[in-house]
């Protein structure tokens, strides 16, 4: 070991409080420690509470549950989920790429942050875009399981396409099927992001029924047709559906406390938001064994070959 000033040999010099080695320099008798790798950066919560933090967070624990049970300060959790959220988030960018497939569905889980689109335009905060509805375009290959690519954005056209260009970037070059629901941008952004791969793309488009006199605001309507439209390329209609995808949103919703319906345990920052998703996404990817295929997705994918630990995702 080497003296980082000027250096010379260094001896071993006991160690510190934690067990990590020290060394002096032989020459200008500067202490030091032993180089180490430093996964939350200049956090100094240790690496177990770090752990029993995320584990609550993506078993869809809140934010103040998530104090309590740890006894780890908010601004904490909060500036963990940051870092986390980051790793995460490049995790799956650099994992994620040139995957083979055979269907992929895409979808939007709605949220809000802050305060709904309505109460906003009351406000009259309308040109504050990290306010108001949140969706987040999800695709998933229906086979593996595999969440392919993520967007938190608007339902606008620029995000749209935004989205469809992470999942050209994450499957590889040859045809595959592409459903989705009936949202009017779909149609110009797979193609113009897709259509090189030569894609078989339908959209499904579901009927909905009015609803019965008295029925909860919150019941869902009785389906009563669906749709399906061949948009580019041969799809297989028999075989098109987005039930797969739209399974995977349940899952999101029931890991995530901010999507819980009804509660005051929404974002209210647009980029916690974010690293929630990231985090939540890479668990699924690596972490947690789907019930249907008995392995992650990520496993099923061949994109690792074995069930990482959440340790994992912060050193990887």
């Amino acid at each position: 070991m080497n003296c980082p000033d000027c250096n010379n040999e260094a001896r071993r010099f006991g160690k510190d409080r934690k067990g990590f080695q020290r060394f002096q320099c032989l020459t200008c008798k500067k202490t030091f420690g032993e180089p180490r790798e430093k996964p939350l950066g200049d956090m100094i919560l240790s690496e177990e509470k770090a752990l029993s933090v995320l584990h609550h967070l993506v078993e869809g624990c809140s934010i103040r549950t998530t104090e309590r049970i740890t006894g780890v300060e908010k601004k904490t959790i909060l500036s963990l989920l940051s870092v986390v959220g980051e790793k995460c988030e490049r995790l799956l960018d650099e994992k994620i790429q040139n995957i083979s497939v055979k269907e992929v569905q895409c979808d939007e889980v709605w949220a809000f942050v802050s305060m709904k689109e309505k109460t906003k335009k009351r406000q009259g905060r309308d040109s504050e875009t990290d306010l108001g509805d949140a969706y987040c375009f999800v695709a998933i290959e229906r086979h593996t399981k595999l969440i392919l690519a993520w967007h938190l954005g608007r339902r606008t056209v620029v995000d749209t396409v935004a989205f469809t260009e992470k999942l050209a970037r994450a499957t590889a070059d040859y045809s595959f099927q592409v459903n989705t629901d009936g949202f009017a941008p779909y149609r110009d952004a797979m193609v113009y992001s897709l259509g090189s791969k030569h894609i078989d793309f339908a959209q499904i488009v579901k009927v909905f029924g009015q609803s019965e006199d008295g029925e909860r605001r919150y019941s869902p309507s009785e389906v009563i047709g669906m749709e399906k439209t061949a948009v580019f390329g041969n799809p297989d209609l028999d075989t098109a559906t987005t039930s797969h995808v739209e399974r995977q949103n349940l899952t999101i919703r029931m890991a995530m406390r901010r999507l819980t319906r009804l509660t005051n345990a929404f974002s209210k920052k647009w980029e916690n938001l974010r690293m929630a998703y990231a985090l939540h996404f890479a668990y699924y990817n690596f972490c947690r064994i789907h019930s249907s295929i008995k392995v992650m997705p990520a496993m099923e994918s061949g994109i690792t070959d074995h069930v990482w630990e959440l340790r994992e995702l912060l050193t990887a």
